[in-house]
């Protein structure tokens, strides 16, 4: 046997160091049955770049792992991210500006990551919703353009399948795995695990982990739907994914279905005195409200009957909405992270404090909330909301009373059901910020075989 396959042999049978071993290794030397390898602290380490191109703008992360999946410092943070707007969507009609637009972030993304490293750093990009739903081969366009952007312009490691649209069930996956990872529960129980409910622009998804026993049992869906049911291993441990994402149901998406079934008409979701238009995915909506204001009930009425069709015909014996199975609730369901449009309009309302990662939460809450802002005339926004941007103002009410009803007459929460509301999750002394891209990179690596692992960290 040679020298390189010696040392080959000797890496697969050898397990990659652990942090408590390497803390008392000031050399970090790897022992084996015949030799010594010297390996800097630097070399244990491995980066990764996300992007996130959702539908009102894009976001990048990178992440620094060591060899046991644990999150590593990026400067003073758990991570680096940074954001622009608008998102890739607003860009159906110039695919190479979209394109350039990720350069700011590009360029940070490579000068967080050490230069030595480039080459080993996996760069992804995954488009959400507003990719989702252009029309024609808009969307396919924008990612070329983005995907010749990467191939010719960055320095990191660029697969043939880092520039993609990432569908429902995978960004729903992706948000449980960071949300569980992030507080350690990965490895255990399906029981001791949190579900998520990420609502976006475009879409919201519901994920929680179920019973083998009720995956075994989820109906079947038509050719080209995606499953009820992910399976991922984590750790060591099999997890069974009820994961359905809900397409047009997002926090903008929703604006333009009420908008819509007015059909030019005054809005009883709007607030007295605001007459303007709402753009979503490139389509204009006429947007003023009656004389006499919003009224709670009837915009209620609208939401429930015309865009979650909450009384729609279930061929099955559990549904949420629109006819969708519920997955049929359980343990993995017990405990809720809401995230993304939940913990923003909260924040921006003050029930939650802007100041903590996450908080906890009551759907009544918000319903109560909503009340409070749909009888507003819309020039008392300001003052009453001072943290809620000009674009949100006219919609408060709406966007209020849609969380809300989503929650109780959509997913089947009670009025004091407890979630968890938030942006972040503390994780050590830092708060990870609660999005799909960190569970992307932890899912990729935790997917390689043990000794392409470790190979991937040398």
């Amino acid at each position: 046997m040679d020298f390189i396959s010696l040392i080959t042999f000797l890496l697969f049978l050898t397990p990659a160091p652990s942090s408590s071993q390497n803390l008392g290794n000031k050399n970090n030397i790897v022992l084996t049955n015949r030799k010594m390898m010297f390996l800097k602290q630097e070399n244990l380490t491995s980066y990764a770049v996300i992007f996130d191109a959702g539908s009102t703008g894009s976001r990048v992360h990178v992440y620094n792992f060591d060899q046991n999946l644990n999150l590593l410092h990026i400067g003073n943070n758990i991570e680096f991210t940074d954001k622009i707007k608008p998102g890739l969507s607003a860009y159906a009609e110039n695919p190479e500006k979209g394109a350039k637009s990720l350069i700011p972030l590009l360029e940070e993304a490579e000068s967080v990551v050490p230069e030595n490293l480039h080459s080993k750093t996996l760069l992804k990009l995954g488009a959400t919703a507003g990719l989702r739903l252009l029309d024609g081969d808009s969307a396919d366009k924008i990612l070329q353009g983005v995907r010749d952007l990467f191939n010719n312009r960055s320095t990191f490691k660029v697969q043939s399948d880092a520039v993609s649209i990432i569908d429902g069930t995978q960004e729903g996956s992706y948000m449980w795995v960071t949300v569980n990872y992030a507080y350690g529960n990965l490895g255990k129980s399906y029981k001791n695990t949190m579900g998520v409910i990420d609502l976006g622009g475009g879409s919201v998804q519901m994920t929680y982990a179920v019973s083998k026993k009720t995956a075994q049992n989820a109906p079947k869906v038509a050719d080209g739907e995606d499953p009820y049911i992910k399976k991922l291993v984590l750790k060591g441990k099999q997890y069974d994914l009820y994961v359905h994402s809900y397409l047009s149901f997002g926090k903008e998406a929703t604006r333009a279905q009420v908008l819509k079934s007015t059909n030019g008409s005054a809005n009883p979701c709007l607030l007295a005195g605001f007459n303007g238009t709402f753009t979503y995915t490139g389509e204009k909506y006429t947007a003023f409200a009656s004389p006499s204001g919003a009224n709670f009930d009837k915009c209620k009425n609208i939401i429930l009957n015309k865009v979650l069709k909450v009384n729609a015909p279930c061929p099955y014996s559990n549904c949420t909405f629109g006819g969708i199975w519920s997955g049929g609730g359980g343990s993995g369901q017990k405990n809720l992270f809401a995230a993304s449009a939940f913990h923003y309009l909260t924040e921006d309302v003050g029930l939650v404090d802007q100041n903590v990662a996450n908080s906890k939460i009551h759907p009544v809450d918000i319903r109560n909330e909503a009340k409070r802002a749909c009888a507003l005339n819309f020039e008392d926004v300001k003052s009453t909301y001072p943290l809620l941007t000009e674009d949100k103002r006219p919609y408060v009410c709406l966007d209020l009373l849609y969380q809300h009803l989503l929650l109780v007459h959509g997913f089947g929460l009670k009025q004091k059901q407890e979630i968890t509301v938030g942006g972040g999750i503390q994780y050590q002394n830092y708060v990870v910020e609660a999005a799909w891209p960190l569970g992307t990179a932890v899912e990729a690596i935790s997917a390689l075989p043990k000794f392409e692992r470790l190979m991937y960290f040398i």
